[in-house]
């Protein structure tokens, strides 16, 4: 099976927590702090594996956790730092944040990663919170969180030629016959239901990628027949290859259905018409190919609406008739042509991690039906997930944070008086004025 759009999970692994120790070596009477800080939570990675060719392995597997950080240890020993858990995605896969809509990465390059969830930090042991003031202190931070979010995967082959065109004109002949590919042929449309890719090897040496696109149709772009799935992947080929039937008893249909696909192309996606384009005149051996060619040139050169005239090439894939010089063509208009990797849409930014935003407010204030005061907010939970309640030192040090936030005076400004119950997550605790 295809798949080449895929929703998965994604869990950093948490960082190890600090730890609380002292030194109790038998000629040391002053021992003093000694607890090590907490490892690394393991990131998770994507990488490009070229082997790949669809997002089928996400289909049973969508959530995907990264090991915890070890935790710290007497002696200032660190705890030992999670590996990433590196995920194989295709050549051509974009990542996006399902939760905004960013773009995360394009990951289109053998060997290209991209880290999704970080992994938390390691808390410090109390051998970081030694002062002059408190040589002997009981404060640890547990690990920081590691980030989890939803991503969304979406597949563009990587091909440089495209073949597009009505469904039953000689796609996957074509293919067949210039590639190693072995697509499903038969005599009736809509055969092909996933692309197919091949390599194309001339007699020069020169090689090339090229996907044949499963037939679109008048208003594809607007979801009829198979076309708004697969258009996406029209987006990434440098040349495309437009192929028309020339052996239909109807003389008009071919500028019919050149015009219509033409259409769905601008409809998608303007900049595709502006791609380097070669028209394939196809079954020339059947017998009213002829007579239809030479009506559809007259029609090709009469249309007003092509800035460019493109290149004909009529062929025939059974008797490779024509073939030769259509890939030798091709090859030529591919070393001129640059790539196409991504849309520069103005609204999508790339970034190489993602992060919580930077103007996010650090902690929200909401009373539910039985007078509890809720904070809530990334920076405060992630503030509370690190603490170590279960020192008291740790605790006192978690109020101090509290205070300097501005807490203590947004839940007066709010209305929270001496005696009320605040809660973060599940832990609760009274508000004194």
């Amino acid at each position: 099976m295809f798949v080449d759009q895929i929703k998965i999970e994604v869990r950093a692994g948490k960082g190890g927590d600090g730890m609380v120790a002292f030194r109790r070596e038998k000629y040391v009477p002053n021992g003093g702090p000694a607890g090590g800080d907490g490892g690394r939570g393991g990131s998770i990675v994507l990488r490009v594996d070229e082997g790949l060719r669809t997002l089928m392995d996400f289909r049973y597997h969508h959530i995907f956790k990264a090991t915890d950080g070890g935790k710290g240890m007497i002696k200032q020993m660190t705890g030992r730092s999670a590996e990433d858990t590196v995920i194989s995605v295709p050549q051509g896969t974009t990542v996006r944040n399902t939760a905004t809509g960013i773009i995360m990465g394009d990951l289109v390059d053998e060997g290209d990663e991209l880290v999704v969830a970080a992994g938390g930090r390691g808390g410090r042991g109390n051998i970081r919170f030694a002062s002059p003031k408190n040589p002997a202190p009981e404060i640890a931070e547990n690990g920081e969180p590691g980030e989890k979010l939803e991503i969304e995967l979406e597949l563009k082959m990587l091909a440089d030629v495209g073949l597009v065109g009505f469904p039953s004109v000689g796609k996957s002949t074509f293919l067949s016959v210039v590639t190693g590919a072995k697509p499903k042929i038969a005599e009736y449309e809509f055969t092909t239901l996933v692309p197919n890719l091949g390599m194309v090897k001339i007699d020069d040496g020169r090689d090339f990628a090229m996907a044949d696109l499963p037939g679109l149709i008048a208003g594809a772009s607007k979801g009829v027949g198979l076309g708004l799935q697969f258009l996406r992947h029209i987006e990434r080929t440098r040349v495309i290859l437009h192929m028309v039937d020339m052996s239909n008893e109807d003389e008009g249909q071919a500028i019919t259905r050149f015009k219509a696909i033409n259409a769905e192309l601008a409809s998608y996606d303007p900049e595709l018409l502006k791609r380097p384009q070669i028209v394939v005149a196809t079954k020339m051996d059947l017998p009213n190919s002829a007579d239809n060619l030479a009506i559809f040139k007259q029609q090709l050169a009469a249309d007003d609406s092509l800035e460019v005239k493109p290149v004909l090439f009529p062929i025939s894939a059974i008797t490779h008739q024509g073939v030769a010089e259509l890939l030798q063509a091709t090859a030529k208009l591919l070393d001129e042509t640059p790539s196409f990797l991504m849309k520069d849409d103005a609204d999508e930014t790339v970034s190489e991690l993602y992060k919580f935003e930077e103007d996010e407010a650090p902690f929200e204030i909401n009373q539910d039906e039985y007078g509890v005061w809720i904070l809530t907010g990334n920076k405060i939970e992630r503030l509370f997930d690190m603490t170590d309640l279960d020192h008291e030192e740790s605790a006192m040090r978690f109020a101090r944070q509290l205070r300097s936030m501005g807490v203590d005076e947004a839940l007066r400004s709010a209305g929270a008086e001496t005696g009320d119950t605040v809660q973060i997550r599940k832990f609760t605790f009274d508000f004194v004025e």
